[in-house]
């Protein structure tokens, strides 16, 4: 790839913050999702947690949220530090690749130069220097034009990511861009063992690092009407007629993920790269896995956690072990001789479900769902 300057493009962080994680429900609902809970271990919210951590690498005036509409004002809320003219709305959900590219069409224009990163609103992250360190290795590579994403480094055969097949052996001491050969969808259990045992592959976080102008590029060759339509409106941006462009082009957009539109066509064309990454990452994509990142050295003994908000509802636990409460209801919750449960409750609605069956939540949401009860959705 070719050099560059050091002073050339400034980094500008995209935080997307969509979806309503139905596998967290019901904390998290379509009005009130996930990335706007405390789900850290602290007072922050995954969203705030988010910008906090990205920080050290650009200031809030170079920091974006694109959310739905429902969410605008309180991502603002959260945000206050943010310009409000920052804070992108998407009328509908269309899925990462309209929102990321409206992001780097928005950036493009007022800074043509510039170097985007992506980070979603939802994820943890422990060790934030290591993070920081990761992702200005990854700016780098981005400066010398590779599409960066940033791989995780796997501490066990997970058969719920995708992961990256790397052209070597890919470790997170040199911090330097490893080329991307492929984007593997979720392995099966024995796939997943192969794939630890090489060395070769890595989580895909879904954090990605690139000049706007490459990803654009990329946009428009794979994805020319998609290409076309953030164009579009971000050209826009700010003139009377924005809101009726908005509203007439948005839902025309294709619904695809980022990966799918343009990341594994650019890994096949060669144009992808990864920084391997170990910074304590997780997803918090069901109850278990909170209860396991969540779970303090205090708790190691019974294996029980405990989020509690606001903070002075009571939760007795007795001869319980690894058992997860999220006590969001003001009430007081108490178990007695009870293991590996998840107990969720909340003012309109209880969720009790063994911590084995928690990524069978969704389909307790398709089933309210189906029963016309959107009320509690």
């Amino acid at each position: 790839m070719a050099g560059h300057t050091p002073a050339d493009g400034a980094f500008y962080a995209v935080i997307p913050a969509g979806g309503s994680g139905t596998r967290l429900w019901p904390l998290s609902r379509s009005g009130n999702p996930k990335f706007l809970h405390a789900l850290t271990g602290t007072s922050d919210s995954l969203l705030q947690a988010t910008a906090a951590r990205l920080l050290p690498l650009c200031p809030p005036e170079r920091m974006y949220v694109v959310t739905g509409t429902a969410h605008a004002a309180a991502v603002a809320r959260q945000l206050p530090e943010l310009p409000d003219a920052n804070v992108l709305v998407e009328p509908s959900p269309r899925d990462s690749c309209a929102a990321i590219g409206l992001a780097a069409a928005m950036i493009a224009r007022s800074d043509p130069e510039a170097i985007m990163g992506s980070f979603a609103a939802d994820h943890l992250v422990r060790d934030r220097e290591a993070f920081v360190r990761t992702i200005s290795a990854a700016i780098e590579g981005a400066r010398d034009g590779w599409l960066m994403t940033v791989g995780i480094t796997p501490t066990r055969p997970d058969t719920g990511y995708g992961y990256l097949q790397c052209s070597q052996v890919a470790t997170a001491t040199k911090m330097e861009p490893v080329k991307v050969v492929e984007f593997k969808e979720k392995p099966t259990a024995e796939v997943a063992e192969a794939y630890l045992a090489s060395g070769k592959y890595l989580w895909n976080a879904g954090m990605f690092v690139w000049r706007v102008q490459a990803f654009l590029e990329e946009l428009r060759r794979q994805q020319p009407a998609l290409y076309d339509g953030v164009t579009a409106i971000a050209a826009a941006y700010g003139e009377p007629g924005y809101d009726d462009l908005l509203a007439e082009v948005w839902p025309t957009l294709t619904k695809i993920s980022v990966d799918h539109a343009v990341m594994e066509g650019a890994a096949d064309a060669g144009k992808v790269a990864t920084i391997p990454g170990d910074f304590g990452w997780a997803d918090i994509g069901d109850f278990d896995t909170l209860g396991e990142i969540l779970l303090t050295p205090e708790g190691q003994a019974t294996g029980n956690v405990v989020v509690a908000e606001p903070k002075e509802a009571p939760v007795v636990l007795m001869d319980t072990k690894r058992t997860t409460v999220v006590a969001h209801s003001g009430r007081l919750v108490s178990a007695l001789g009870v293991h590996d449960l998840i107990v969720v409750d909340t003012p309109d609605a209880l969720l009790i479900c063994a911590r084995g069956r928690a990524q069978e939540i969704k389909s307790v949401v398709d089933r309210i769902k189906s029963l016309g009860e959107d009320r509690y959705l």
